[in-house]
């Protein structure tokens, strides 16, 4: 039995088909917006823990940051230890560590070093370092005069980079504190958005 081109079966049939490209289109509206709020989520994190570390007082954060506006005399007189720490944020797939964890620094002098970081994904990543120092006390006694941490860090897929960092200890560091313990967290911040199945982007393109 043929079906007339204007019969109710064609009709629902029609009505059938309208309404799965509807819901399907209504689907990937929902996947990519909630794409979008995890990538926001995920962006925000790095300044959230920092301002979340400046209120709390949690893990003393540098606020002397660039180029050193006056001479500073070193003092040979002493030696401050200065540990350097690495830590990934969960999920961040980075290999990520100081190119050496101990420093024995003069207050006063300029000391150049560097974090070592390296993708192993097979995609193109941006990161972004979070510093803190302990003790709190100390963080106002630490200058970053140029640090990777200043700005965003992207890596090709299997690439490595070094990614300086240069500080500085202020002379007036009291006199009880010798170790001074440096750390990054290192946050993942790549835009990341969901691919639509094939199928589904053939039947949103019909």
């Amino acid at each position: 039995m043929s079906i007339s081109p204007w019969s109710p079966e064609v009709g629902e049939v029609a009505d059938t088909a309208q309404h799965s490209h509807k819901s399907t289109r209504r689907l990937l509206q929902r996947l990519v917006l909630a794409a979008l709020l995890m990538f926001g989520f995920g962006f925000a994190l790095a300044p959230l823990y920092d301002v979340f570390c400046r209120v709390t007082g949690i893990n003393g954060k540098v606020t002397r940051n660039g180029a050193l506006t006056e001479v500073v005399a070193v003092d040979s007189t002493r030696q401050i230890r200065v540990q350097l720490i690495a830590v990934n944020n969960e999920g961040m797939p980075w290999t990520f560590g100081p190119q050496f964890s101990d420093l024995l620094v003069h207050p006063g002098e300029q000391r150049l070093t560097h974090y070592l970081a390296s993708n192993p994904t097979s995609e193109l990543m941006v990161a972004r370092a979070v510093p803190s120092v302990a003790p709190s006390e100390a963080a106002q006694y630490v200058h970053k005069i140029n640090c990777f941490c200043f700005e965003s860090q992207s890596l090709a897929a299997l690439a490595s980079q070094q990614m300086p960092l240069v500080l500085m200890i202020d002379p007036q560091l009291p006199q009880h504190i010798r170790t001074i313990t440096l750390s990054y967290t290192l946050f993942d911040i790549t835009p990341q958005l969901p691919q639509p199945d094939a199928a589904v982007a053939r039947r949103i393109a019909l």
